[in-house]
């Protein structure tokens, strides 16, 4: 089962399994561990509400940081046309034939 979200309220839960509307659980993470009712289910998600609000401390200690992103960097491709696959050497080709550039050199 994972963790998708967690509020001092209650949880959102994904897994192929999953117990039906109503079912009394324990919800249990690390140390956190605390009963609650499973109130929906939507295909392989569910929200768990708690019987008692956590502590905000509670919460942001199971809160993983937050990842980095990769940075994409912008492609272009080169002026070299031997290494450009056909997708790319047509982009190219229309790009310097396009009637509202000037081709280089003009």
């Amino acid at each position: 089962m994972k963790l998708r979200n967690l509020s001092s309220e209650g949880a959102l839960v994904e897994s192929a399994k999953l117990p039906i509307e109503g079912t009394a659980v324990e919800f249990r993470r690390n140390e956190l561990s605390t009963n609650g009712r499973v109130v929906w289910v939507n295909g392989n998600y569910a929200g768990i509400a708690f019987d008692e609000q956590l502590n905000p401390e509670q919460v942001l200690r199971h809160i993983p940081a937050p990842r980095q992103k990769v940075q994409q960097r912008p492609y272009r491709p080169g002026i070299m046309p031997r290494n450009m696959t056909p997708a790319q050497r047509r982009l190219a080709e229309s790009w310097i034939c396009s009637p509202a550039s000037s081709r280089p050199g003009e």
